[in-house]
């Protein structure tokens, strides 16, 4: 089989198609064709040497869909499958054309449903769930804010938070990404270059949840919630490093959880398909490109100019 793998950091210029041996399936896994990939942040930290990976050559790639090749474990042959755990597969990850994957780590794709849809979806949607619901606690009626509406992340937890029947606020850069949030069912978006974000928020009451992407922001999410609030804290665009004033934050009696590698159950991600091919989610795809072109995919995620995944399509 083919595989997209790196033997040194560096740039993208270090990411080479290579043929590579199939996997063997063991006992529990099932054996998948990849159809679709996409790149992730992650990818590139792996790339460049910030996120040290176990040993070389190493495959990327957090997430794939793709064909059953062999009935196994309850599956069957030409079902089309999806996992947000493509790392832990034998094989590599998402940049291999076939995986072994544990049958456990597997969702089905629904009819209607693309394999573009379903990895744009993949992580990202899987992270958000978990994030709303199984450490964020998010009810109906609740007031959420979510940072970076734009990321793969932001844009289907506001979906996700949207169809819970919590009001959503988000942060944007600039106006032409507020009115895409928007669509995508955000009750108010904060322009975070223009404005101060806790302060709007205080205006329109306060959340009881904040999902923090940014970190460095931390101290506006607290500022940011009501009594009692808590923020889940899942990603680091912004950097690693924040300054908090603990007062504040113990006077208000904020919770701040880190969400760690966080994911949805399975049955959870079979539930964020189901929303798909419902139309209830939408994922944003912001590029398709041949496997062939993922080094461009990875100058393109770091220009910083996306709104939505890259998709990387096997042949």
């Amino acid at each position: 089989m083919k595989a997209v793998q790196f033997a040194q950091y560096g740039g993208p210029e270090v990411l080479q198609m290579q043929e590579v041996p199939d996997p063997i399936p063991a006992a529990e896994d099932v054996l998948i064709a990849v159809k679709a990939a996409t790149i992730n942040r992650l990818d590139l930290f792996q790339r460049d040497g910030s996120r040290p990976v176990g040993s070389f050559p190493f495959t990327p790639g957090l997430e794939a869909a793709g064909v059953v090749i062999n009935d196994a474990n309850g599956f069957r042959a030409g079902e089309r499958v999806m996992t947000a755990r493509a790392l832990e597969a034998k094989g590599g990850g998402g940049y291999a054309s076939k995986l072994a994957v544990p049958a456990a780590h597997l969702s089905r794709i629904p009819e209607g449903v693309s394999f573009e849809e379903a990895v744009a979806a993949g992580l990202a949607a899987s992270t958000a769930w978990g994030s709303l619901f199984d450490l964020g606690h998010l009810q109906a009626g609740q007031r959420v804010l979510i940072w970076a509406g734009s990321s793969g992340v932001g844009t289907i937890a506001i979906q996700i938070a949207k169809h819970a029947g919590a009001w959503v606020a988000t942060t944007a850069s600039s106006e032409e990404r507020a009115n895409t949030l928007r669509k995508l069912g955000a009750d108010l978006v904060v322009n975070s270059k223009q404005e101060d974000v806790s302060k709007v928020l205080q205006e329109h009451g306060g959340v009881h949840l904040v999902i923090e992407l940014v970190s460095s922001t931390l101290q506006t999410s607290i500022e940011a919630c009501m009594n009692d609030g808590r923020i889940i804290l899942i990603g680091n665009l912004g950097g690693q490093k924040a300054t908090i004033d603990t007062q504040v934050q113990r006077i208000k009696r904020v919770t701040v959880v880190g969400g760690g590698a966080l994911r949805a159950a399975p049955a959870d991600e079979q539930r964020i398909l189901n929303l798909i091919a419902e139309k209830a989610l939408t994922p944003i795809i912001a590029q398709v490109l041949p496997i062939t072109q993922v080094a461009e995919g990875h100058r393109i995620l770091a220009s910083g100019e996306l709104q939505g995944k890259i998709v990387l399509l096997h042949e």
